[in-house]
């Protein structure tokens, strides 16, 4: 075993905090992502950067909010010139990347990883030496047996739609375990970093179990199915969109993003329909808790747990039906509150809950600031190890989220209305204070203030309730301070 500390950092696409028993859900089929969470600092209230997967990233990687990072939108790539967590620390180590990278193209080594497996086949190349690569993933499923369904540049690839329906022990997040498995046997007698990202429970909402949950006795809470009537015209035409097929009978079949990207092979007609889906999605959690079993199970084996911080989380959240919406793009406690666990042996070996409020930002800093490298002073995170020591707590805590709109660079996708796209193209600026308020604030749509102490389902804005205007300006003080901190130069409305 090594002297220095290992780091194993597990992450999934779109998987929303109440998901696992820590955070109140006991019925969940995650007994690997529960027993993690049982020798862990668990994160009562971990924020993401902002609810979309590019810029999500990007604050993971590298410490830095999205504006700073550079990818602002999905599909723009981390910039060469703007370091990772890999290119932070030292030659020592040796530093793995397996899985879903969406910060360029997945399919070559970067930014300091020396072993790099790759998941997707949909960013694929930067150089036209490079067209006929494709992922290590799909070299996998075809030594199996398996024919790509679809030719894209002329190269076989793996429709999300094939590859859900595989049999468990070939879907992406075993694989990624078997090979997350492989690498730490192979060096367990030296210092390593290991990144492994699965794309469960993404939609399209289907794989090996999804006969897990019956729909009609799955929990859900008091904003399931409920437009957000005092909410932002931005929620709002979102919510009619989603449920107009439910409550006006749209066909939904002549709908291409539903059926393309939404909802794919969903019924969201009925809300026995919307019932299912969420059940679909609760069950392909269970795939990425398998994934962690194998992770787990390969630091015992290699005798290297207990010199070693894992931690696990998730990109963005799913609004599954809350607020009347579907997929992430939204402040709402769904799409931007994640897991967040941090097993840490030489701190603590047992359950510890950390109250307050985090953001991704702070994850690079922590973990560099726990195996004793340095911190840069670049960085715009903080490390949380004097909190984890019991040194400071989070009672001062702000958390800061973003919402950047559209970028010159990249046109966003069709989103399935124009109104929905119009909306999106605003940006947004949050805040979550440590007594548990969240303002969202933007110059061109309907601004929202929550009480999440008294209303934790976030049902009612409060931001035009004459009694929190002296709230709001402070709020909105500490947001314009932390853009002058951090080179932001959104504009903001007069508060």
């Amino acid at each position: 075993m090594a002297d220095r500390p290992n780091i194993v950092f597990v992450f999934s696409d779109q998987q929303r905090q109440d998901t696992l028993a820590c955070y109140g859900a006991d019925w969940m089929n995650v007994p690997n992502l529960n027993a993690l969470a049982d020798e862990s600092f668990v994160f009562e209230n971990a924020y993401v950067a902002q609810a979309v997967c590019t810029p999500a990233r990007a604050t993971i990687m590298t410490g830095l909010y999205p504006h700073a990072a550079g990818p602002i939108v999905n599909q723009i790539h981390l910039s060469p010139d703007v370091p990772v967590i890999a290119e932070m620390i030292s030659d020592d180590y040796i530093k793995g990347y397996m899985g879903k990278w969406h910060l360029g193209n997945d399919l070559v080594a970067q930014h300091g990883f020396d072993v790099w497996k790759s998941a997707e086949d949909s960013h694929r190349y930067d150089k036209p030496e490079q067209r006929y690569m494709v992922s290590s993933y799909n070299k996998y499923l075809v030594e199996q047996g398996y024919e790509p369904d679809r030719v894209r540049d002329g190269v076989g690839v793996f429709s999300s739609n094939m590859h859900y329906d595989l049999p468990e022990e070939h879907q992406m997040g075993s694989y990624l375990g078997d090979q997350a498995a492989e690498f730490i046997e192979e060096n367990k007698d030296r210092p390593f970093v290991l990144y492994v990202s699965t794309f469960e429970p993404h939609s399209p909402y289907h794989g090996p179990y999804m006969d897990m949950y019956d729909p009609e006795t799955l929990p859900v809470g008091p904003a399931f199915l409920q437009k957000p009537e005092t909410a932002s015209l931005v929620n709002r035409v979102r919510a009619n969109y989603f449920l107009q097929f439910m409550l006006e009978g749209v066909d939904q079949t002549q709908d291409d993003y539903m059926m393309r990207y939404a909802a794919a092979r969903e019924d969201v007609t009925t809300e026995l329909g919307w019932r299912t889906l969420r059940a679909h999605y609760m069950a392909n959690i269970t795939q990425v808790d398998r994934m962690v079993g194998k992770i787990t199970s390969a630091l015992e084996r290699a005798g290297v747990a207990d010199n070693t911080v894992v931690v696990f989380t998730s990109e963005h959240g799913d609004m599954m039906g809350d607020h009347g919406m579907l997929e992430k793009r939204s402040f709402f406690e769904e799409a931007s509150r994640v897991p967040l666990l941090m097993r840490v042996p030489w701190l603590s070996q047992e359950q510890t809950m950390v109250e307050g409020s985090v953001g991704h930002a702070d994850l690079v800093p922590t973990l560099l600031d726990l195996i004793g490298e340095d911190v840069p002073d670049t960085l715009q995170g903080k490390s949380l190890q004097p909190v984890l020591k019991g040194d400071a707590d989070l009672s001062e805590n702000d958390v800061f989220m973003q919402w950047n709109g559209t970028s010159q660079e990249i046109v966003d996708r069709f989103l399935g209305s124009a109104e929905i796209n119009r909306m999106l193209a605003l940006p947004w600026r949050s805040v979550v204070t440590p007594d548990r308020w969240k303002l969202n604030l933007c110059a061109g749509d309907q601004c929202e203030l929550y009480d999440l102490n008294n209303d934790p389902y976030e049902t009612n804005n409060l931001f035009n309730d004459p009694a929190q205007a002296d709230r709001i300006r402070d709020m909105a003080a500490r947001i314009r301070i932390w853009q002058g901190e951090t080179g932001d130069t959104v504009p903001l409305p007069t508060t």
